[in-house]
């Protein structure tokens, strides 16, 4: 085994950036990335909206708050030095109804404090004047979101690992994982790797990792579908940029919003739906290993006895596309359901606490010898850069690198 050979567990973006940020501060480092699809980045960096995230929403003083606002500085650099599609649109998030305006000045006094640039509280005019087709009687207006292809941002990245010496390995899913005194014994389909230290950025498959290295069962993931329609191509003009609704802060999910997408086209959506499979984006997706894991989970039906009836109103969206319209009428009330065709899904991985709580913030715990990654959903993309740098320092102290 060399003397510091660091092993990463899931090629998405954030195990990627994570590699490359290992790379260019240690390059006396071998470096070894396993990945257990056929390519990179196949789940939760390949099936979002692609939208580069302020940091509005979240808590000041969390990691999510921190490692956004920095991290989407540096992925919009990162697309302008290695040619990534990039397109800044802005994004207006909008109150419908007055219950919702309070929800809303507090969203813009946490932008302030989050230190977003460029804040502004709209009228219904100037709503108009930003989104002529939306509808709110008070918005905020985020001028400094965009959208890329997060997808294409990690092909760049496996490129830049590559060239500094590091290794990606594809079809090489994790069937154990062995802590010993000097190191780590990790078991795969494509054979057996010795490594000093390990990092857990498996995603969607990140609790079964975290079981398989000892690390305990306080965390487990609940996967999560979001479904969403295209909006038909005569009927793009109905959405400059991007408009979101007050999302409900009793949830990480931020509600169907209208989406540009930087390759052309306008997204709807997503609604949050349980899914029944870790990769189920469909409905008909079903895994009875995936679901028992999240059934047995006390946490699992106390989340349900709190949620159920917006769960229910969920999977009514999912199998009603009249429902699904009305929500979108609600931010653009032009928009009719002839205006709307199906289109892709994601899977969220959220992570789900014993007591019930859906946890908000990213979440990262560590063994004596892995950092596992447990809850990096949406704004993981975004952060991603940022997320890397704060592993690799946590890391670089437990491992005595300096």
């Amino acid at each position: 085994m060399a003397q510091h050979c660091i092993v990463i567990i899931g090629a998405g973006i954030v195990g990627l950036a994570t590699g490359l940020e290992f790379l260019r501060r240690h390059p006396q480092v071998e470096l070894i990335i396993l990945e257990k699809e056929a390519r990179i980045a196949s789940h939760q960096t390949s099936h979002n909206s692609g939208v580069i995230h302020s940091g509005i929403y979240y808590k000041p003083g969390t990691l999510k708050a921190r490692l956004c606002r920095a991290g989407a500085e540096e992925m919009v650099r990162f697309c302008g030095d290695h040619d990534v599609p990039y397109l800044n649109t802005g994004k207006i998030i909008v109150a419908t109804e007055q219950a919702e305006i309070p929800k809303l000045e507090e969203l813009y006094q946490r932008g302030i404090v989050n230190g977003i640039p460029g804040l502004r509280l709209l009228s219904p005019e100037e709503i108009r004047e930003l989104e002529p087709h939306a509808f709110g009687i008070r918005g905020i207006h985020v001028p400094g979101v965009g959208v890329t292809d997060f997808q294409e941002v990690a092909r760049k990245i496996a490129k830049l690992i590559e060239g500094l010496g590091g290794r990606i390995l594809c079809n090489a899913a994790v069937l154990g994982i062995r802590e010993g005194a000097d190191g780590l014994a990790i078991q795969t389909t494509q054979g057996d790797f010795a490594a000093s230290y390990g990092v857990n950025c498996a995603g969607l498959q990140s609790d079964y990792v975290g079981r398989m290295a000892g690390a305990g069962d306080q965390v487990r993931i609940v996967p999560f579908r979001g479904e969403y329609y295209e909006v038909v191509p005569e009927r793009h003009g109905l959405v400059n940029g991007l408009i979101y609704p007050v999302p409900d802060p009793r949830f990480p999910f931020l509600g169907v919003h209208f989406t540009r997408r930087v390759g052309g086209g306008v997204e709807a959506g997503p609604n949050a739906v349980f899914a029944f499979r870790r990769n189920g984006y469909r409905v008909t997706d079903v895994s009875v290993r995936d679901l028992s894991n999240a059934l047995l989970f006390p946490g699992f039906w106390k989340m349900a006895a709190q949620h159920w009836k917006s769960a229910a109103g969920e999977y009514y969206r999912s199998f009603s596309k009249a429902a699904f319209v009305r929500a979108l009428q609600k931010l653009v009330p032009e928009l009719c359901a002839a205006d709307l065709i199906p289109g892709g899904s994601g899977v969220r991985a959220q992570a789900l606490a014993r007591d019930g709580s859906l946890i908000d913030d990213f979440r990262f715990e560590d063994t004596r010898r892995m950092m596992h990654v447990y809850n990096v959903p949406s704004p993981a993309a975004t952060a991603s850069f940022a997320i890397a740098r704060e592993l690799v320092t946590r890391i670089t102290a437990a491992m005595g690198l300096d």
